[in-house]
């Protein structure tokens, strides 16, 4: 045969092997194709994973690799569509037992998380979405309600779901029921630049961080008095400049009568029913009493001590009221109001009495706020008194101070009693339930200095008083006197004082604040010293038996303020 026919023939027989390993190569696409479409579970985020099923020793998919259960037996193992003895290929990358690798070891996952990163993420954004959803309300508000008390406002700007929860009656009784809450130390009356800014700072005492609150409703006013009860803030009385409004000007003034409730867990304002007369720096104090306590059933059957007894058929003297007009009217008056003031309450707590003893209902609580003494609207000391009704929300008169007791300068509720102390040193009670005064004979009376009034203050049914008095150097020779703070506890039984404590700090500030607050009492000093105006808040844990006095906080809050707000500061404190 001619050499030229023979190369002919030759590339006949190449070009036939060439369309026949086209022609395999399409059928293997279509069965490929058509077991990607048949079997949906090898299907994975788009992409087939047929050619991932044959896992060798590297980790990746190997074509020609060996599958039997032996990897080392030659006879147990099948040899795949791509191999030689299937098609009669030679080996084109070296020995017999070389194949073509799919995947190196690890790059099947690489390849994987690279193409599928956004199907990923947004499974995990589902999946959570899924969680929050199909958590209860009850898991809810367990996580929610052992969050401090500035987590929790942070946390109610989330969503109006989580608002919601955190602001219903049942999760604030849940939280106090549970002990997650934290002591909170409450500052009023700052003076700022000369104006009466109203803004209040909020000192979070286990987390030792200051928070400011904007009051609007407190601009331009103060020398008012606060009591708290429970997580509720009772602002009383108070003064406003009227020639130059916001300052601290007393030559032209209003004396206000309104009450003011703050929630500062709900960040909540509301207002009260007024005092029947206006008070500035009035001495109060709260506590809580049964529905069916007659607090104000006892002051109308009651008269007023300070007026004399009117005499039957007698004759008096030429400068006296011969009929006791007077006396007979104001009597009238008091008996009038206080016989409209106990219809009401009449109504409220005979059927809140049967749903308590029905249904347990806690939410109704009664307590009663006393403010006694302060200034009036001319500026003159006052010895009335009035007390006020959860119930009934109205005011009514109770009797007055004791004849002689003095300017009254500090009070507190303990046991049942409101204990006021006065200028002359002397003590007594107001028993809120028979609704009368009684004077205390105290031995012996603490020492003080009389620029310095002292203050009243109750902490576990204790009733305790801070005055300052001199110390005479300790009976050595050389040293100085100095003035100090010490903390007293009245024995209620014996009613002897007994000296407990004594405060570390100089008593600069003639009108430090004191306050207590279950086992803590705080104390609050400002004064102005080399033209800057410092602070020291202590706290002292009375169910300590040392009661040693510790800082809280020092020079944080004061230099921006005036040396006014020394004068017109007041503070409360709270467990929220």
């Amino acid at each position: 045969m001619p050499y030229g026919k023979k190369k002919l023939r030759d590339f006949e027989s190449l070009t036939v092997s060439r369309k026949l390993v086209r022609t395999v190569s399409q059928k293997l696409q279509k069965k490929r194709v058509n077991k990607s479409a048949g079997n949906e579970e090898q299907t994975a985020y788009g992409f087939s994973l047929s050619c991932l099923t044959l896992y060798g020793r590297g980790g990746g998919c190997k074509v020609g690799a060996d599958t039997g259960e032996d990897f080392g037996d030659s006879n147990g193992r099948r040899r795949s569509s791509a191999s030689e003895e299937g098609k009669g290929y030679q080996n084109m990358c070296g020995a017999e037992e070389t194949g073509v690798d799919c995947f190196s070891y690890g790059r099947k996952e690489r390849f994987w998380r690279r193409n599928n990163r956004k199907g990923l993420e947004l499974s995990e954004s589902q999946r959570n979405s899924r969680m929050h959803l199909l958590l209860p309300d009850d898991i809810l508000e367990m996580c929610l309600m052992r969050l401090p008390l500035s987590s929790l406002m942070n946390a109610r700007l989330v969503c109006k779901k989580w608002n919601s929860l955190t602001t219903t009656s049942r999760f604030m009784q849940m939280r106090k029921e549970g002990l997650y809450q934290t002591p909170w130390l409450f500052v009023f009356g700052a003076v700022k630049d000369g104006f009466c800014s109203g803004e209040i700072h909020a000192l979070d005492v286990a987390l030792n961080q200051w928070h400011r609150l904007n009051a609007e409703v407190l601009k331009g006013r103060f020398m008012f008095s606060v009591a708290s009860l429970r997580d509720e803030i009772f602002i009383v009385g108070g003064c406003s400049s009227l020639t130059s409004f916001g300052r601290v000007d007393r030559s032209s003034f209003k004396t206000h009568k309104s009450m003011l409730v703050l929630s500062p867990s709900a960040r909540s304002w509301r207002k009260a029913a007024s005092m029947k007369f206006a008070r500035s720096s009035p001495v109060l104090g709260i506590c809580e009493v049964n529905l069916d306590c007659p607090v104000i059933h006892s002051q109308s059957t009651r008269p007023d001590r300070r007026f004399p007894r009117p005499r039957l058929g007698g004759v008096s003297d030429v400068y006296e009221d011969p009929h006791r007009l007077c006396v007979r009217r104001t009597l009238r008056s008091l008996s009038d109001e206080n016989a409209g003031l106990l219809s009401p309450i009449k109504k409220q707590c005979r059927p809140l009495r049967q749903r308590s003893e029905n249904s347990n209902l806690r939410d109704c609580r009664r307590f009663v706020l006393i403010a006694i003494g302060g200034l009036g609207s001319w500026d003159e000391p006052l010895d009335s008194g009035e007390i006020y009704d959860s119930i009934s929300n109205k005011w009514a008169d109770i009797p007055k101070l004791p004849i002689d007791f003095g300017i009254a300068c500090s009070g507190v509720v303990c046991n049942g009693t409101f204990f006021v102390y006065s200028e002359s040193d002397k003590l007594a009670g107001y028993d809120i339930q028979r609704g009368y005064w009684v004077v205390f004979q105290t031995t012996p009376s603490p020492p003080r200095v009389h620029e310095y009034y002292p203050k009243l203050v109750s902490c576990n049914n204790r009733l305790f008083m801070l005055s300052v008095s001199w110390c005479e150097g300790d009976g050595q020779i050389g040293r100085r006197n100095k003035a100090i703070r010490k903390m007293w506890e009245l024995d209620l039984m014996y009613l002897t004082w007994t000296e407990v404590s004594t405060h570390p700090d100089a008593p600069m500030d003639w009108n430090a604040a004191f306050v207590a607050d279950k086992n803590l009492i705080f104390g609050v000093e400002m004064f102005k010293i080399f033209g800057q105006v410092l602070d020291f808040f202590t706290v002292c844990n009375a169910s300590d038996e040392t009661m040693k006095w510790s800082h809280i906080s020092r020079n944080q809050v004061t230099h921006e303020l005036d040396a006014s707000s020394c004068v017109t500061k007041t503070i409360v404190a709270l467990h929220l």
